[in-house]
């Protein structure tokens, strides 16, 4: 049980080895291998980080990987703001006076960017070579398709030795029914429907509400079923803007003269005309190639106002959905994750994702998962769709 990775003594280990390659299955000769094959082997030395937007749970992740890691004689290394902390050396010790207290906190201890190695000149050399120079076994990375999407490809292409866990508020990654940090969005999202019905109805108002999900409408269908809205529009279902002012004529006819409208980030404006436009805060790509989005709730409105004549008004509620304390399903959720986790990486079971089947945590492959996005399927929007208008 005791058997780690003996990459720190390659040379004196070669020597005694002439097969070069260790009992723990680590083969020397090849320029990036990382060992932990046999699952009889303890990462003594295991590294966390967080990529991507924040979200709740992070601390929750954090808290069971390092616990569990902690209680078999492991040590465990923050790996400071996502993958940049590889790329610069940005380390920094865990133990129980760190992850005291931080199971109901929102946000991420040790920080996050959106750092792509694979973008930075020299980044995956760097990220390598500063996990041997930590003497690290194993990785554990938290974060959506764009953080596990590195991890996945460095697996792939250097036997890199980790683990990933599902975080997004989104909920597009593949291979596993939630992401942790999806339940608080929701919430919040209800929430805020739920007040906008009351202020929308004393005026007589078109209330739309911008909700976040990016290229999926997971958070918009959810949300929008649990807040009663009257339309939903999301990038999977292209409904025409002059579908949608339909609908909310048709219920002005039935006496209902207030709507909430529920539009994600990512729905680009679609008209009958066959134009579609998308809406964005800024078209420069980030380094993993998305835009940022924002703004579609405010064109959608003016278009609403132009084409009925009610007065409509807009809430994009934005970062909100990201902060705060998480619900406690997801809670529970991260802490299973982050037991899986931990777990995956003692029975050296790299490449892994936790993932959610039904109400089991099981473990998928990281190119499983992040292949392609997780979009909503049309039952779902049916679901949403019957109460429209």
């Amino acid at each position: 049980m005791g058997c780690a990775p003996k990459w720190r003594n390659w040379q004196t280990r070669r020597t005694q080895n002439p097969v070069g390659e260790t009992p723990c299955g680590f083969k020397s000769h090849l320029r990036h291998s990382w060992g932990l094959q046999d699952s009889r082997c303890v990462a003594k030395r295991l590294g966390i980080l967080t990529g991507g937007g924040d979200c709740p749970g992070l601390n929750a992740v954090i808290r069971a990987v390092a616990r569990r890691s902690l209680d078999r004689g492991s040590e465990v290394i923050a790996v400071r703001e996502g993958w940049r902390g590889l790329v610069d050396a940005k380390f920094e010790p865990l133990g129980p006076r760190e992850i005291s207290g931080i199971l109901p906190r929102g946000g991420t201890i040790i920080g996050t960017s959106r750092t792509n190695p694979y973008k930075i000149e020299g980044g995956v050399d760097q990220v390598l070579a500063n996990f041997k120079e930590q003497r690290l076994d194993a990785l554990v990375a938290i974060g959506g398709e764009d953080t596990l999407g590195v991890a996945a490809r460095l697996h792939a292409e250097h036997d890199f030795p980790v683990v990933g866990v599902p975080k997004t508020i989104d909920n597009d990654l593949s291979a596993t029914d939630y992401t942790f940090g999806f339940d608080t969005a929701v919430f919040i999202c209800t929430q805020a429907i739920d007040r906008l019905h009351t202020t929308a109805e004393s005026h007589n108002r078109v209330m739309v509400v911008e909700v976040m999900g990016r290229h999926t409408g997971w958070i918009a269908v959810m949300s929008g079923i649990a807040g009663g809205a009257d339309v939903i529009l999301i990038p999977e279902q292209p409904v025409t803007v002059e579908r949608a002012c339909a609908e909310l004529e048709r219920r002005h006819e039935r006496g209902k003269d207030f709507s909430i409208v529920v539009v994600s980030e990512g729905y680009e404006l679609t008209y009958e005309s066959g134009e579609r436009r998308q809406v964005a805060q800024e078209l420069r790509p980030d380094e993993f190639g998305h835009v940022r989005l924002g703004g579609v709730g405010h064109a959608l409105a003016a278009d609403i106002e132009e084409r009925t004549g009610y007065e409509t008004r807009v809430t994009v509620l934005g970062h909100v959905q990201r902060g705060g304390s998480p619900t406690p399903r997801d809670r529970i959720l991260a802490t299973r994750y982050g037991l899986k986790a931990a777990d995956l990486v003692h029975e050296g079971k790299f490449g892994r994702m936790a993932a959610l089947h039904g109400d089991a945590i099981v473990d998928v492959s990281l190119g499983e998962a992040t292949k392609e996005l997780k979009t909503v399927p049309p039952e779902w929007y049916e679901t949403a769709k019957a109460f429209f208008g």
